[in-house]
């Protein structure tokens, strides 16, 4: 008979997710994935005037603002028939890239990596290191206090395997701290264009309003190359370490092998080539994106509004009492399909579109060295490696795209916003595939709707029945504790949930 073990919340990752999974024979045979509260970013947004969502909608997250910001704007483009001209283009290429690497950082170090360090083992620290003694006497205070809440983050922790190797342990400790002012670092990187971050004040429909100087050129490029060092020689080395210690969560995770990319990083002014491609993989074969296949249904949402619409006609209509319901994540399907969005699939569509010979690159250069075959990358620890890849990738053309900056050309073209209209922006936020859908009439927000990466990866059941990419993804995971349910928890932190941007 299968028992069922909750885990509420799941910690260490943004916004309020429950699991519940069903165990029988030490492994999981279903499990359930709960987006916790409602918001209402959509309800705001009506009636207001357009050029307040890109400021409205980036409030829906504090690690991927910029994101949001740059959907909404691309929406609002495509409602008033305007573009940025290039150093605009760049401009936002450069804040988003910046984005992107703060928040692989923080994921892997602040967020997933305590999975898998000893905190422990800074006991046994005896080098010279100011930062890691201060750490140490502070851990060392903290285990032997009678506090609830000993050490924290670091503890209190499920009692599972960590890493042995005690140097190891100190070193990823150590680049625990780095990453802390590597972070901040990508945070003024971005700020240089972006104003401020998070919640940037420049990305506008037309392009972005901080013009391109010489010495911000400078600064820029000095803050990549830095943030690229750390990113070669620590960031990449510790999870490939990682994974060495722990090669068992290659053949965890793996969830359906469906992956949906929009594309992101344009490469010219029209669009039409991204650094990363959109496209779909659906059963092993790569499609072109068809954004007419995205549709939501509601059967096991908190939500009254018709299931199965396009978002673009969609309702956020919220039905807290609502029978066999367990969460306030709709449940987005491409063709029918549960789709897995993020780094992964962003990577594997490139690879398997085979248009861009950097990812091809990164990955055989990361498999060489893990000795791993390609389809062992749809994985927990794929996933990891994979957010890795894309941050050495984005490294090495962020520098590319600042060097083609051109200082006093434009970085915004004028536009008018239009009476009645209607616009799709869709990017990718660090997390995944993320789309707004604006309705304008009489100049004012009719219909707004955001499909965002965590809807896709943590969604209920569809009308169907058939579980979402984290709900799949954790069958067959291992349960030896039903008290520390260790692999479990690392499963579901590999998608790096945004729990806030999923109930919008």
């Amino acid at each position: 008979m299968a028992r069922t073990i909750d885990i509420d919340p799941i910690t260490r990752i943004e916004g309020h997710l429950a699991i519940r999974v069903e165990v029988e024979s030490g492994k999981v045979v279903s499990a359930y994935s709960a987006g916790e509260m409602f918001r209402g970013f959509e309800q705001i947004l009506t009636g207001r005037d357009p050029l307040d969502a890109q400021q409205i909608t980036q409030r829906i997250c504090g690690v991927c603002p910029v994101s949001h910001g740059m959907a909404s704007v691309q929406a609002q483009e495509e409602a008033y028939g305007v573009s940025p001209p290039s150093n605009g283009r760049i401009i936002r290429n450069i804040i988003l890239a910046a984005n992107y690497i703060q928040s692989h950082i923080i994921h892997f170090y602040h967020l997933s990596a305590l999975d898998f360090v000893d905190i422990a083992k800074i006991a046994a620290y005896t080098g010279k290191d100011p930062a890691l003694l201060e750490l140490k006497d502070w851990v060392n205070a903290q285990l032997s206090s009678k506090s609830l809440y000993p050490a924290a983050p670091f503890l209190p922790r499920y009692d599972s395997n960590y890493i042995e190797n005690t140097e190891l342990n100190i070193l990823a400790i150590k680049h625990y701290l780095d990453a802390l002012s590597m972070r901040a670092l990508a945070h003024k990187l971005g700020a240089i264009f972006a104003g401020k971050l998070p919640h940037t004040t420049t990305i506008v429909p037309g392009g972005v309003t901080e013009i391109v100087t010489a010495k911000k050129i400078a600064a820029c490029l000095s803050m990549m190359k830095t943030l690229q060092s750390f990113i070669d020689h620590s960031y990449v080395p510790d999870v490939i370490a990682v994974a060495s210690a722990f090669p068992e969560y290659f053949n965890m995770g793996k969830g359906y092998g469906n992956f949906l990319g929009y594309g992101v990083f344009p490469e010219n002014d029209g669009n039409s080539n991204h650094l990363f491609s959109n496209g779909a993989i659906i059963d092993g074969q790569i499609y072109e994106l068809d954004p007419m296949k995205i549709t939501e249904d509601v059967a096991y949402s908190l939500f009254s509004s018709e299931s199965g619409l396009s978002p673009d006609l969609g309702r956020t209509e919220p039905a807290p009492e609502k029978h066999k319901a367990y969460s306030w994540i709709k449940a987005p399907r491409y063709g029918g399909k549960v789709m897995e969005v993020g780094s992964l699939a962003r990577l594997m569509i490139s690879h398997k579109k085979g248009r861009n010979p950097v990812v091809t690159k990164h990955i055989d250069a990361l498999l060489a060295r893990t000795g791993l075959k390609p389809d062992a990358l749809i994985s927990a620890m794929g996933r990891h490696a994979a957010r890795a890849i894309e941050s050495q990738i984005l490294a090495e053309r962020c520098i590319e795209w600042i060097e083609n900056l051109n200082v006093g050309k434009p970085v915004f073209n004028d536009f008018e916003i239009c009476k009645t209209g209607r616009g799709v922006g869709l990017t990718e936020a660090p997390r995944g595939a993320l789309g707004h859908w604006i309705n304008i009439e009489n100049y004012k927000i009719a219909n707004y709707q955001c499909v965002v990466p965590t809807t896709w990866n943590c969604s209920p059941r569809d009308d169907r029945g058939i579980p979402g990419a984290v709900e799949f993804a954790l069958i067959g995971t291992p349960v030896t504790d039903e008290k520390n349910p260790m692999a479990v928890a690392r499963v579901v932190r590999s998608f790096d949930p945004c729990i806030a941007c999923a109930v919008h």
